[in-house]
C-alpha cells in the first residue's frame, strides 16, 4: 500500500512512467550504438520493471511494446549488425515471465491486504477505539508489539463506564501469538459486561478470575499446549460519588503511578496473584482506595516498559524519568504527553528494540462539567 501511494500523483497512478522511460532510453541508446554492441537486447528489462510496480495488464502491455520495439529497432537497418532471433526469443520469454511474476505479486499483495484487514478487525475487537472523554476520563494509550509485523498481541486495556462508576482494566496475557490474543479477548469481553453490571469491584475481579479459569479449561479440553496461560492485570474504579478517589486492585501486575505537579507516587495495593491462579490463595480480592488530585494522571504500563533493558542490562528507570520530566515541565503529566513520553523513553532505553509487547495507558478524571452527557451510556 505504501508503494502504491508513492506511485500516485494527485490521485492518478504514475507506475507506468519508469518502464516507459526505460523503453524510450533503450530505444534511443540503441539508435546511437553501432557494430556488435547493440542496446536493444536490454529491452527485456522493461517488462521486468513493470512487473514490480504495475498491474498484470500493464505488465502485459509493456511486454508487447518491448517485443514490438525490439523487432522495429533490430530490423530498421538491415545492412547493420542485427541481434537476431536468439535475442527476440529472450525478449519474448522475458515478457512472458514478467507477466507471470506480476500475477503472483498481485495475488500475494491482495492476500496480504486481506490478512491486514483481518488483523485490524481483531485489533479493534481486543483494543476497541475509545471516544474522547469516555466514562468521564481523559485517556491516551500506546500499544507496541514486539513483532514488527504484528498488529496485536497479548496486552490489553479498556475503559467501561456504567451505573456504578467507571472501571479501567489494563493487563498482559502470558505468552505470545494468537492464543494470547484469544485469552485477552475473553477477559475483555467479561470485563465489559461485569464492570457495567456489578456494583462491587470485588465481584468484577471474581468474574475475571472465573473467566480465565474457564478459558484455560477449554483450551486444555481441546488438547492445546497453551492451556496453562495466565494474565497479570490492574483494575481501577472511579466512583461517581467521590471525585477524588480511585480504587486499585492488582493481579500480579505493576502498580499504577500517579503523576502530577507534586511528583510521582505509586498507588500500591495487595500484590495479588495473576488471573488464573486464585486457587493458590483463596480469599477476597484486596482493594485499596487512594486519594488523587485533579492534576494527577494515573499511568498504567505492562512489563514491556518496566523490563526494557539498555546495552548494560539495566532496566528502564520509569519512575525516576517521570519525576525528572514533571519537575522540568508539569505539563508532561497530561495523558497524551505522558503516554508519548513513556513510549519514547522505552524505545530510547531499549535502543529501538522491544523484547515484549508494550502498553502504556494514561487516564485522568475530567472536570465533571466537561464530561460528555453520553459518558455513562452502555457501550
Amino acid at each position: 500500500m505504501r508503494r502504491q501511494e508513492l506511485l500516485r500523483v494527485r490521485g492518478h497512478s504514475v507506475a507506468w512512467v519508469p518502464p516507459l522511460l526505460l523503453l524510450v532510453v533503450l530505444a534511443v541508446a540503441d539508435y546511437h550504438t553501432i557494430g556488435e554492441f547493440r542496446m536493444i537486447s536490454w529491452i527485456v528489462l522493461v517488462p521486468g520493471i513493470a512487473a514490480a510496480i504495475c498491474g498484470v495488464w500493464g505488465t502485459a502491455l509493456f511486454a508487447v511494446l518491448s517485443l514490438v520495439t525490439y523487432v522495429v529497432a533490430d530490423s530498421a537497418w538491415p545492412h547493420e549488425y542485427q541481434a537476431g532471433r536468439a535475442d527476440f526469443v529472450l525478449v519474448a520469454l522475458g515478457g512472458t515471465l514478467a507477466v507471470l511474476a506480476c500475477a503472483i505479486r498481485v495475488r500475494d499483495e491482495r492476500r496480504a491486504l486481506h490478512m491486514g484487514d483481518v488483523t485490524d478487525t481483531i485489533r479493534r475487537t481486543v483494543l476497541r477505539p475509545l471516544p474522547p472523554g469516555w466514562g468521564g476520563l481523559d485517556h491516551a494509550g500506546v500499544y507496541l508489539t514486539a513483532d514488527a509485523h504484528a498488529r496485536v498481541g497479548g496486552d490489553f486495556y479498556d475503559i467501561q463506564p456504567g451505573p456504578h462508576g467507571t472501571r479501567v482494566l489494563v493487563g498482559d496475557v502470558q505468552g505470545k501469538g494468537l492464543g494470547a490474543v484469544e485469552a485477552a479477548a475473553a477477559l475483555l469481553g467479561t470485563f465489559r459486561e461485569a464492570a457495567y453490571h456489578e456494583a462491587d469491584l470485588a465481584t468484577v475481579a471474581e468474574r475475571l478470575e472465573t473467566r480465565m479459569t474457564r478459558h484455560r479449561e477449554h483450551t486444555v479440553a481441546l488438547g492445546r499446549s497453551d492451556g496453562d496461560r495466565f494474565a497479570t492485570a490492574v483494575l481501577l474504579a472511579f466512583p461517581d460519588d467521590d471525585q477524588e478517589a480511585v480504587d486499585v486492585l492488582l493481579f500480579g501486575h505493576e502498580a499504577p503511578l500517579a503523576v502530577g505537579r507534586g511528583g510521582v507516587r505509586t498507588l500500591s495495593a495487595g500484590a495479588g496473584l495473576p488471573l488464573g491462579f486464585r486457587g493458590l490463595a483463596p480469599g477476597p480480592a484486596q482493594i485499596r482506595r487512594w486519594r488523587i488530585s485533579g492534576d494527577e494522571t494515573l499511568l498504567l504500563v505492562t512489563d514491556g516498559v518496566t523490563e526494557t533493558r539498555d546495552g548494560t542490562g539495566a532496566f528502564y528507570p520509569l519512575a525516576d524519568e517521570l519525576a525528572r520530566a514533571v519537575a522540568e515541565d508539569p505539563g508532561t503529566a497530561e495523558p497524551a504527553r505522558l503516554a508519548a513520553f513513556v513510549r519514547d523513553g522505552t524505545l530510547r532505553h531499549g535502543g529501538g528494540h522491544l523484547a515484549d509487547d508494550t502498553t502504556v495507558f494514561a487516564v485522568r478524571r475530567r472536570v465533571r462539567s466537561e464530561a460528555p452527557e453520553g459518558g455513562r451510556l452502555r457501550s
